[in-house]
């Protein structure tokens, strides 16, 4: 349906003369230009972006940041995580806010290795419209013998969808694959079926 389309069903419906109400006009414009932009449910979806750190007695050197990139995947949110020297894990996450909310509770719950009932102190972010990638910053693997710190980036996939936790590990596996060299690679590979992160 054209601009101009649209503009005569908007007067006959509405019995107003469109061209002297410049938001009926307005209104008209952006829904024929605009309507084949939305998706299913992206009018409802709640975008926002948080930065957090994450305290707990054992977030580091246990696989954390792992959990943390595959909750990640799973939700299709892009953000980071680091370790901080103080012990603490930094968090940024960007995506829809259910899924957000949902990544955070697995967070403060914590994994097998890791501790549970960690603490999250999360504050608003600014949005990144260019930030497509979710990073670990300098992972390294004490169980797999891995000291070599690696960057492992999951590129966020086109379609918006929620993928379950096994789907989630298959494409972590990848990344970490992709993302390792020589020995370390090896060691990752050997320790494969054993992961439990």
């Amino acid at each position: 349906m054209g601009a101009d389309q649209l503009r005569q069903l908007v007067q006959k419906e509405s019995g107003m003369r469109t061209a002297r109400n410049p938001v009926a006009l307005l209104l008209a414009a952006v829904l024929a230009s605009g309507s084949g932009l939305l998706t299913p449910g992206a009018a409802s979806a709640q975008q926002q972006a948080i930065t957090a750190i994450v305290t707990g007695t054992k977030i580091q050197k246990v696989g954390f940041r792992a959990m943390i990139q595959k909750e990640a995947i799973m939700y299709n949110l892009a953000g980071s995580a680091r370790n901080n020297p103080d012990g603490t894990v930094m968090v940024s996450l960007q995506g829809d806010k259910d899924r957000i909310d949902q990544a955070l509770a697995a967070i403060r719950a914590g994994s097998k290795k890791s501790s549970q009932n960690n603490t999250i102190s999360q504050v608003p972010a600014a949005w990144d419209p260019n930030l497509k990638t979710f990073t670990v910053f300098g992972w390294t693997s004490a169980s797999r013998n891995i000291m070599n710190p690696y960057d492992l980036v999951f590129s966020l996939r086109p379609a918006n969808d929620q993928i379950s936790h096994q789907d989630a590990k298959v494409i972590w596996n990848n990344i970490a694959k992709n993302a390792l060299k020589g020995d370390d690679l090896a060691k990752f590979l050997k320790h494969l079926d054993n992961d439990d992160n």
